[in-house]
């Protein structure tokens, strides 16, 4: 089979697991696992094989993926069934990234998926600022989420939704301010998704995305100075969209809401489960099984993520999968600046400090994907398959 059209079958499955995000079922994740496996399967019997300089990540997933088992083996996990199910989401994302490295070094391909990516983007934030003021807490208008804030079309988490838009919103400025066919469309497509992000009222994601505008604009005015005209078309288009969807909710969460309600104190909690175990970890996924013996106080609703990926990562894995992780996202800055267009990536691993992104398998596959994309844009090594 063609490396564009496994390219694409990649994307669409990125795509199908998007929108049934809001599904509690397990069968929709499943369908997205097995969906990668094939397709990287079939890239494997093809013999591709990933371009020098770019498998980093694959050694640091796969490493997780062994340390999970390792746990497992020796009975180091606390719970079988959590580590089992996470040690397959790691799996998931490892092959999604050898797929989408050995599938996307074509940059005519990787242009298109982009392209096809922020199309994607605009619909599923359009229908999700539509359904946040017309059906309040139903899916599509039809489907009852079980909750009434900040669901936003098919993700039911404002911080997963802001996730989303971060990876997206870096690849519509690029194309805006750097593709003069599509520039005017490229501003628009970039001005819905602020404002999306606006009607979440994800604080984090507000600060992220302002953040990642700025840093467009500066790296691409380094590169060749851009005209004022055009970001001056971007503040108006954003302002006019936020007059019209409204500043309430996001303003009062500023205003009402600490911004590290909870999360001292979690993660506080988080770094003393890593202290009584920091070699081996409690086991991959275990975190929410682990954390009462660890709470400091009591929140009222079930705690179920340690609002903040990276001590969490560390608390389940130990700090052999802490360092592992974070030795990928140090090498990763390099590339992703240099693309402009993929700092997407490094937004969402800053997110995860302080949230959890990366807790979904199709929303953590988003920024995982981007970044297969970028250094196999980067590398362009020619390989057989």
């Amino acid at each position: 089979m063609h490396k564009p059209l496994l390219a694409l079958l990649l994307v669409f499955a990125l795509f199908a697991a998007t929108l049934t995000l809001w599904i509690s079922a397990y069968w929709p994740v499943a369908l997205f696992e097995i969906a990668v496996m094939l397709i990287a399967g079939m890239a494997a019997i093809q013999k591709m094989q990933p371009a020098a300089g770019t498998r980093i990540p694959l050694y640091v997933f796969g490493f997780i993926v062994m340390w999970g088992c390792f746990q497992l083996i020796t009975g180091l996990t606390t719970n079988r069934f959590a580590t089992e199910r996470a040690s397959v989401q790691w799996m998931t994302w490892a092959a999604l990234y050898y797929a989408g490295v050995c599938l996307l070094q074509e940059r005519a391909v990787a242009r298109r998926m982009r392209t096809l990516m922020v199309w994607f983007g605009l619909v599923v934030t359009v229908e999700a600022i539509l359904q946040a003021y017309l059906s309040p807490g139903k899916v599509y208008g039809l489907f009852p989420s079980g909750y009434q804030e900040f669901v936003m079309g098919p993700i039911v988490y404002h911080t997963h939704f802001a996730a989303f838009v971060e990876v997206l919103l870096p690849i519509s400025l690029y194309l805006a301010l750097r593709d003069a066919s599509r520039s005017y469309t490229m501003l628009g497509i970039a001005s819905v998704l602020l404002a999306g992000l606006v009607v979440s009222a994800s604080r984090g994601g507000l600060v992220i995305a302002v953040a990642e505008v700025l840093a467009v604009l500066f790296l691409l005015h380094r590169r060749q100075p851009l005209i004022p005209r055009k970001a001056l078309l971007l503040v108006g288009a954003t302002a006019l969209l936020v007059s019209i969807v409204g500043l309430e909710t996001a303003s009062h969460r500023f205003s009402s809401e600490a911004l590290t309600l909870g999360r001292v104190q979690f993660a506080r909690s988080t770094l003393h489960m890593i202290a009584a175990r920091p070699l081996a970890g409690w086991g991959l996924g275990c975190w929410p099984a682990v954390y009462p013996a660890f709470a400091t106080f009591d929140p009222g609703p079930v705690v179920n993520q340690a609002h903040t990926d990276w001590l969490q990562w560390t608390a389940e894995g130990g700090l052999p999968v802490g360092i592992a992780l974070l030795m990928m996202a140090i090498w990763s800055v390099g590339p992703a600046l240099r693309s402009i267009w993929g700092i997407g990536v490094l937004a969402v691993f800053i997110h995860a400090a302080f949230d959890y992104p990366f807790s979904r398998p199709a929303v953590g596959a988003w920024p995982i994907l981007m970044l297969a994309m970028v250094v196999a844009n980067e590398e362009r090594i020619p390989t057989r398959g």
